[in-house]
């Protein structure tokens, strides 16, 4: 009993102390995180919030879990990566490439995925809310249904599983 209190008392002040961080100190261990991933670390659940991911190569990383709203991914290669359950509103995946990997249950909405190359990648309740498909390639991309789509654009080079289609973005 006292062992729970306590363990209990350790996370509650842990979780304060996170709290009272100020905006630097977040944005200077976000930064820290972002280059441990750049250089090759997982980062499961990670606060990545804004990280330039951009030109970099993240293949087979795991950042499940990870919030990486409104990051840059811009002509990336996270092949094989893991970013299920992450959150993933508001990213410029301009020309990404993610073959393979796992987007399971990821929130893109918001995504700019113009360019993107998502084969083979697993979409299987990956929320795509306005998020810009034109020109990707999403051809053998697992778990993808119509109801997705219906809340994303594309244009007429958007590739799509056979019998799934998409609305043209509005200009």
């Amino acid at each position: 009993m006292i062992r729970i209190a306590l363990v209990t008392l350790i996370a509650t002040l842990g979780v304060a102390g996170a709290a009272a961080q100020t905006p630097e100190a977040r944005d200077a261990a976000r930064r820290e995180a972002a280059s441990r991933v750049i250089a090759g670390a997982d980062c499961v659940g990670c606060d990545l919030f804004q990280a330039d991911f951009s030109y970099r190569a993240l293949d087979g990383r795991d950042l499940s879990g990870a919030r990486l709203r409104q990051s840059d991914f811009t002509a990336a290669t996270a092949d094989g990566a893991k970013l299920a359950g992450g959150d993933l509103t508001i990213v410029n995946a301009f020309g990404a490439r993610m073959e393979g990997a796992d987007l399971t249950g990821a929130d893109l909405s918001d995504a700019t995925l113009v360019g993107a190359w998502l084969g083979g990648a697993t979409l299987l309740d990956a929320r795509l809310s306005r998020a810009n498909l034109s020109g990707a390639f999403l051809k053998t991309a697992a778990g993808l249904t119509q109801a997705q789509l219906d809340g994303a654009c594309g244009d007429e080079t958007t590739e799509l599983p056979s019998g799934l289609t998409i609305a043209p973005c509005r200009r």
